[in-house]
């Protein structure tokens, strides 16, 4: 979400002034296990990759939630690059990570492999149907940059619904998500910002993403019917990333707030750049808390 100038505003503009929304379309299932496209996401989060700055961003919302869980599922955990770096930061949390793509479980394996991560396990599983796990059985459920893969919105209910069934009481919530934008022509223009530094698999599925993204209402939808409170929140004026979560729980011990900021130090300038405007955008939507600050 790095913002290019000039041509953001007309684009904002065009959003803020349309009232109906483009048709929502679902993406074809045979992209995420598509091996061109699993390495191409994958690399595009790791070594300072064009995801870098969200990844991280996501990571410090994420470990706000986690810090008095014991056990956290993480659901639609793709190539594992965010699941592990939240790993990493929080060493004391058991993580499990669920995909129904093979070839995404695979690279994840590998790649926990190779950072070492010992707390963390991989298995394959529906987000819509968790049967292999019990009721309140985690303290925690995060998901970040999946439930647009879901076909329809009858599928984002039945997920909430796993969501509150696996999570014990008084559970912790994360969820981020692409929201849907109003035009083709918005979709295309964020989807293809960064064309000429992204391979194309990435901009390609990037704008399917958006195409198959939710709206803020029907996550609003979905979250009012789990049995406790959460706040969804939207980027400031065009809802690109969507946040459902429940309401902070801790503050992040000062040894790890001092390792995001070293983290966020280290970002090309171009990523931190990106990673500060995320965090403004959702501080002006009214977003609590800020791990970097």
């Amino acid at each position: 979400m790095i913002l290019p100038r000039p041509s953001l505003l007309p684009t904002l503009v065009r959003e803020l002034a349309r009232r109906d929304h483009v048709a929502r379309q679902p993406e074809p299932d045979v992209i995420m296990n598509d091996p061109a496209h699993v390495a191409a996401y994958a690399e595009s989060g790791r070594a300072d990759g064009i995801m870098a700055a969200a990844n991280l961003f996501h990571s410090a919302r994420a470990s706000l939630l986690v810090q008095d869980c014991n056990s956290v599922l993480d659901l639609g955990c793709g190539p594992g690059t965010q699941l592990v770096q939240i790993a990493e930061l929080n060493p004391g949390v058991r993580f499990v990570g669920v995909d129904l793509a093979d070839n995404m479980l695979a690279d994840a394996r590998r790649y926990s492999a190779a950072r070492r991560v010992r707390n963390v396990q991989w298995q394959r599983a529906d987000i819509c149907a968790l049967a292999q796990f019990a009721d309140g059985s985690f303290d925690a459920v995060i998901s970040t940059m999946t439930l647009h893969h879901l076909p329809s919105r009858e599928h984002l209910d039945r997920c909430f619904a796993e969501i509150g069934r696996v999570l014990r009481p008084r559970g912790a919530l994360y969820l981020a998500d692409f929201g849907h934008l109003k035009t083709s022509r918005s979709i295309r223009y964020f989807a293809h910002m960064h064309r000429d530094s992204l391979p194309r698999e990435v901009c390609e599925d990037y704008e399917r993403s958006l195409q198959a993204a939710f709206r803020v209402e029907d996550y609003r939808a979905a979250s009012a019917r789990l049995a406790f409170p959460t706040q969804v929140y939207a980027t400031f004026l065009v809802p690109l990333m969507i946040i459902v979560e429940t309401p902070d729980r801790m503050v992040l011990p000062g040894t790890l707030q001092t390792r995001l900021r070293d983290m966020r130090q280290r970002l090309h300038p171009r990523y931190r750049r990106e990673l500060d405007e995320l965090r403004l955008f959702f501080r002006l939507s009214g977003l609590p808390a800020d791990a970097f600050r």
